[in-house]
């Protein structure tokens, strides 16, 4: 038999977050019980766990990256936004707020109204509501005063004038209007104004206040200090203008300017008829602020070998059915029953993990498991991993059992995807009886045997051996 050779993990080219250290795994129960660390809750829901306050999704997915977001592809940071929106109107939006077109925001309110209806509420009183709750809401700039020079100027910006896409008629039309003595809302002042005002600044709590204009290359490499995401990408910073802003239009309501979601609606503005020019004249657009009348939450989905990780070997966890807590023992039935091969798939989770591995799911590529040194964000998966329950003498009823045909085909794809085909065997001591599994506590009795899989190339054993 050849011996293994480990291969070095596949870095990732591209890595947009620090790593951050995971939970510590605490070796016997004593020392569980005598730690004093965080404690963080889910929900069973549909035979799935579900966890709901953000503080607990931004830890357990930081922390050793368990979970991934039900509205994203890992990390829970789903955004409203329309990228391809947020690129557009980039100089148009100083506060980073979510951009979304009339049309998504249409069916928001449709959806609002469907629920709503379903309540058994009037359509009258419906329409009402929905009408005095979408409403816009003015954001205006802060006046601030900016020395240039011997003299002072002050600037205001009015976000409606500022948000619109103007024709070469708005900006003769604006010209006029400067010779009333009126500010303009010019790029120019705007610019100034973005400039001067510290909270609309994404570069001010990293000392840049006082120096030159914002720069937006700059904000590439900048990460937001809420979570790992860079701060051009961010929909987080607008909180705090628009509870400045809300304040400014006398919205006494303090819980009501803090609960609902504030989105930037991308509307279409008619023109005017202009009988002194001949030609027709476009369609414009410009940026509304709306509350979202439907917010769309995200949640981070555990799957049940990680749930099972966090309340059993960190007992970091605990998990509701019903607004009632589950046991330990309670929930190694219920997942068992659930899952018929939970019992197998966690024990060897339950080794790797503890080794250092970060496990994933290897649906994808037909096994069990997916092996990442450190986390997904950092590197590729070295191994996909198969596990499998044997007793003394290595032999029992194999959940897969392989035939050459078959193993040499799943170990063909995992080569395919740069990874090596690991097999797991745990092997069950031959007098352990059905009711000591029925407790997590049989993990103890429990060895584990490793084998990597290998394809064995002709051409190149010779080579090698020609090379000795």
């Amino acid at each position: 038999m050849a011996e293994a050779s480990f291969r070095v993990p596949k870095k990732k080219r591209r890595v947009y977050e620090s790593y951050e250290a995971p939970f510590p795994v605490s070796l016997t129960q004593e020392e569980t019980s005598s730690k004093e660390h965080e404690h963080y809750y889910a929900e069973m829901m549909n035979n799935s766990i579900i966890v709901r306050k953000p503080e607990d999704m931004k830890a357990l997915y930081g922390k050793g990256y368990f979970g991934k977001g039900v509205l994203s592809r890992s990390r829970p940071d789903y955004n409203i936004s329309d990228p391809t929106l947020v690129a557009k109107w980039k100089d148009a939006n100083p506060m980073h707020m979510p951009i979304i077109s009339s049309t998504k925001f249409q069916r928001h309110v449709d959806w609002a109204k469907s629920l709503l209806q379903e309540e058994g509420l009037e359509d009258s009183f419906i329409e009402k509501m929905l009408e005095n709750y979408t409403k816009p809401i003015d954001l205006p700039c802060d006046k601030r005063s900016s020395n240039f020079g011997d003299s002072s100027q002050e600037i205001n910006v009015d976000y409606s004038n500022v948000y619109a896409t103007k024709t070469e008629s708005d900006e003769r039309a604006e010209e006029t209007h400067n010779g009333e003595n009126h500010p303009v809302a010019s790029p120019q002042n705007k610019k100034l104004c973005l400039e001067v005002d510290e909270p609309y600044d994404p570069l001010a709590k990293y000392g840049y206040v006082d120096c030159d204009p914002i720069d937006r290359e700059a904000l590439t490499k900048v990460h937001c200090p809420s979570h790992d995401d860079f701060v051009i990408h961010c929909g987080c910073r607008y909180q705090d203008a628009m509870k400045e802003a809300l304040q400014h239009n006398s919205i006494k309501d303090s819980k009501l300017s803090t609960e609902h979601e504030y989105v930037l609606v991308v509307e279409k503005v008619l023109p005017c008829d202009d009988k002194e020019s001949n030609r027709k004249l476009e369609v414009t657009e410009k940026l509304v602020c709306k509350r979202n009348p439907f917010k769309v939450f995200e949640y981070l989905q555990l799957s049940l070998e990680e749930a099972f990780f966090l309340v059993y070997a960190l007992g970091c966890l605990t998990i509701y059915h019903n607004e009632e807590p589950l046991t330990i023992i309670k929930l190694w039935e219920v997942f068992s029953m659930i899952q018929p091969g939970f019992k197998t798939n966690y024990m060897g989770y339950h080794y790797f993990r503890s080794k250092g591995w970060v496990p994933k799911t290897g649906l994808k590529y037909g096994t069990d498991l997916l092996l990442y040194r450190k986390g997904p964000p950092f590197y590729h998966a070295s191994y996909s991993l198969v596990i499998e329950m044997v007793d003394d003498s290595c032999q029992g009823s194999l959940r897969r059992p392989f035939t050459w045909r078959s193993l040499a085909g799943l170990n063909r794809t995992t080569s395919n995807v740069s990874k090596e085909l690991l097999l797991c065997y745990l092997i069950k001591p031959s007098n352990m009886t059905d009711e000591e599994m029925t407790s997590p506590e049989c993990m103890k009795r429990i060895k584990v045997q490793e084998l990597i899989i290998s394809r064995w190339i002709s051409s190149r054993e010779r080579t090698d051996q020609e090379e000795l």
